[in-house]
């Protein structure tokens, strides 16, 4: 089955690879049909694992995949990295080490430098994202900061988000940037408020943010909409060679 894949669309360097799964296209059913990633979603394992082995046809080296905790730790991809490492975001600097996060309504945001030879990935869901998961990506990745571009993956979408007062406060700096009243609760823009605080940053150069994954289930798993469902992946990272193309996804 044709995997609808997404690929980044950013000004990388020609050597920097990215993109996002969707939900179609694999062997998982029920709630996880049918490519779920995700081997802590409650659907059976071996549909997973093949799903997996599906997906890593199509990349340079199995990815990555991290212990996922909506916290702020950052993993730098090495030989000696074990797998399932908690964590929710990851770099690397070395050719062929593919950098993954899997979400279903979180957003990921995927980076590289300009020379292209240093690539990240950040799973920002809002505890995240508050607790300054980007801010430590950027860090990790080193170098200055306006040197980086990012790249947002699917994610929900801020005319459905909807989020209490408790959550607004998370975000002291960011009001009104991000949240519109909505009754006695909130719509929060999670697209908005990562560029806004990339900008902080100094990373100027911010792409992507255009899907709402609770709006399209046909394309997307979303948490909020369905609960028990299943993940997706982004992922990103640099070719061997400058000039490879990368297998049609």
């Amino acid at each position: 089955m044709r995997h609808d894949w997404i690929q980044a669309d950013w000004p990388a360097p020609p050597n920097v690879r990215a993109f996002s799964t969707t939900r179609s296209g694999g062997v998982s059913r029920g709630p996880w049909s049918s490519f779920n990633l995700g081997l802590h979603s409650g659907d059976e394992p071996s549909l997973v694992e093949q799903n997996r082995a599906s997906l890593s046809e199509a990349l340079p080296s199995p990815p990555h995949w991290l212990h996922q905790v909506h916290g702020t730790s950052v993993v730098q991809y090495s030989a000696r990295s074990a797998s399932e490492m908690e964590g929710d975001a990851l770099v690397s600097f070395e050719p062929r080490q593919v950098c993954a996060v899997l979400t279903a309504d979180c957003l990921p945001v995927l980076f590289c430098n300009r020379r292209g030879d240093r690539v990240g990935i950040a799973h920002a869901g809002w505890r995240g994202l508050a607790g300054g998961i980007l801010e430590a990506t950027v860090k990790a990745l080193g170098g200055a900061p306006s040197e980086l571009m990012a790249w947002m993956g699917p994610a929900i979408g801020p005319r459905v988000y909807e989020v209490g007062s408790d959550v607004v406060e998370a975000f002291p700096g960011e009001l009104p940037t991000g949240f519109t009243p909505h009754g006695d609760r909130f719509l929060m823009d999670i697209y908005a408020l990562a560029k806004f605080k990339l900008a902080a940053l100094g990373v100027h150069e911010v792409y992507g943010g255009a899907y709402c994954t609770m709006s399209d289930p046909e394309r997307f798993f979303s948490y909020r909409r369905d609960g028990v469902t299943g993940r997706m992946a982004s992922l990103v990272w640099l070719d061997g060679q400058e000039g490879e193309t990368q297998e049609s996804a």
